[in-house]
């Protein structure tokens, strides 16, 4: 006998938790897969993570699809430089991006002989491994790794082939109400640096910053449902660590 009223109540239930979902999820944190390895060493293919949708404010692309409710931000905060922030790309105001903020409006950036210079300054990074191996894509480089330290003392770890492949480019000068944003396997990036595909990010495509890792698993070792591979495949050693 269908019992209408158990219907009902298990349909309100769901339909709750489903509006308390969407709104933890657009107001409070939300998760985040990583798909690419343009920023290893930092975040590497396989991390999940949280993003914290408060830190920068509101705009409509803090809700699924978008919604044009409102113009511009609201409860607008502004990032600081170094911040690792999800964004949407302005090719499509639609895919998701994780980069590193290196550029504020009005900053000056360009790529000399592989050095970052900022503002005419050039970027201060320390060599710390000559070894290292990473994903570029489906392939593994070897790379230099250094420590990058920004003017206001933030510090954390990049990547660069050993022959350097971006070398030189023009001045990258950023507008008002955006941001410039580079990875941090600065040869193996698709970032600010191309402005037909990436370009200068408004800050109305900001979704939020991104906090800690919550799980991590290498797929190139085997599904996570072979749990006798999870030694191998579940990288524990990642689990809840602190963006940087």
């Amino acid at each position: 006998m269908f019992n209408k009223k158990f219907f009902i109540e298990n349909f309100k239930t769901l339909f709750y938790a489903l509006i308390i979902a969407i709104i933890i999820r657009s107001l409070i944190i939300q998760p985040f897969y990583i798909p690419s390895s343009s920023m290893e060493p930092g975040l590497l293919v396989g991390d999940r993570l949280f993003v914290t949708k408060y830190s920068y404010g509101y705009s409509k692309h803090s809700f699924p699809f978008s919604p044009p409710i409102f113009e511009n931000r609201i409860f607008s905060s502004k990032p600081s430089r170094g911040d690792v922030i999800v964004f949407k790309t302005p090719a499509d105001n639609r895919t998701d991006y994780i980069k590193r903020l290196i550029g504020l409006p009005g900053d000056r950036i360009q790529f000399i002989d592989s050095n970052l210079f900022l503002n005419n300054s050039e970027i201060l990074k320390s060599k710390i491994s000559e070894k290292d191996s990473i994903y570029c894509g489906d392939k593994i480089i070897n790379v230099f790794t250094f420590e990058e330290k920004l003017p206001d003392g933030k510090i954390y770890k990049t990547v660069y082939l050993k022959n350097f492949t971006f070398k030189n480019s023009d001045v990258f000068i950023v507008p008002d109400n955006h941001y410039f944003f580079l990875g941090d396997n600065r040869d193996c990036s698709k970032d600010s640096r191309y402005l037909t595909s990436v370009g200068y990010v408004h800050e109305d495509n900001l979704v939020g910053k991104a906090r800690f890792i919550f799980f991590s698993s290498d797929r190139s070792v085997g599904s996570i449902f072979a749990f006798w591979k999870w030694n191998k495949s579940i990288r524990f050693d990642r689990f809840f660590k602190k963006i940087i």
